[in-house]
């Protein structure tokens, strides 16, 4: 299933609108458009409505979060609802700001959302109020380990059952889970972390990968967690004396010439 998710990908090219932050939204088009699919960047209220209605899916980032752009979110995601398309929620900071996190929770209350991803510690501010986000990271104190990995899915798929969505959990160790069965996923390369914008990119083709793939919308995050974390692997085998920059255009580069073979049998990943 992991490399017909890919398959579909490449053979629809799903048309994904992002109302996503500016620090990463130029990394966000190419990343999508390396994987196969394609990119629209709306945030106007006035403009978001119509963009919307012929894309396949929206991806909300609220990294940059203004009050512009609060009620376009709200409105994008409306329109996706009634037109059952998937919604991704990318909930960034939440937990660090009273704005962001009042602003993901409402997402979350007023939003039919197919998918809600981001760190443990964003994830934790949604479902449990918690506030242990440090900036837009994740509290080394809520790190996924080998040891708490059992109780991370227990969590998550709570927070499933409650709000619809699966819950996708980014890290160290990755988790895509929903109400009955569980992802964990173990590609990726540490020097990951030291490129802003990895799990901006890891969010909109996730959207494209859930458009795809629209009966198996678990199985397709739980490819696009494996195509993104093996994108990194193998770009940082490439990436010699080169450093952050350059290991973001080689993870970019990799996502490119991914084949749905190469996907399947460098995807590490375990069902719970």
């Amino acid at each position: 299933m992991i490399k017909k998710c890919l398959e579909n990908v490449r053979e629809t090219t799903p048309l994904v609108h992002n109302i996503t932050n500016y620090v990463t939204v130029n990394d966000c088009a190419n990343a999508l458009l390396a994987i196969g699919g394609s990119p629209i960047m709306s945030d106007d209220i006035d403009d978001v409505k119509d963009i919307t209605a012929i894309c396949g899916g929206l991806n909300i980032n609220i990294g940059t979060l203004n009050a512009r752009t609060i009620p376009a979110m709200f409105a994008a995601g409306e329109i996706s609802n009634k037109l059952g398309h998937p919604v991704l929620l990318d909930p960034v900071g939440a937990g660090a700001s009273k704005l962001r996190t009042e602003t993901a929770k409402g997402l979350v209350e007023k939003l039919k959302l197919s998918v809600i991803r981001g760190n443990i510690s964003e994830i934790k501010a949604l479902a449990l109020g918690s506030n242990t986000t440090k900036g837009v990271d994740a509290d080394t104190l809520d790190a996924v380990t080998d040891d708490t990995v059992d109780n991370a899915i227990a969590f998550a798929r709570e927070f499933s059952r409650k709000s619809g969505a699966v819950i996708v959990i980014t890290g160290a160790i990755d988790l895509v889970v929903d109400k009955d069965k569980a992802f964990v996923i173990r590609n990726g390369n540490a020097m990951m972390s030291k490129i802003t914008g990895t799990g901006c990119m890891l969010s909109s083709i996730m959207t494209a990968f859930a458009v795809a793939n629209p009966e198996n919308i678990t199985e397709a995050c739980a490819a696009a967690v494996c195509a993104m974390g093996l994108a990194g692997e193998r770009g940082y085998e490439k990436l010699g004396d080169g450093g952050n920059s350059t290991y973001r255009n080689l993870i970019i580069d990799e996502l490119c010439n991914m084949t749905p073979e190469i996907l399947k049998d460098g995807a590490k990943y375990e069902m719970r």
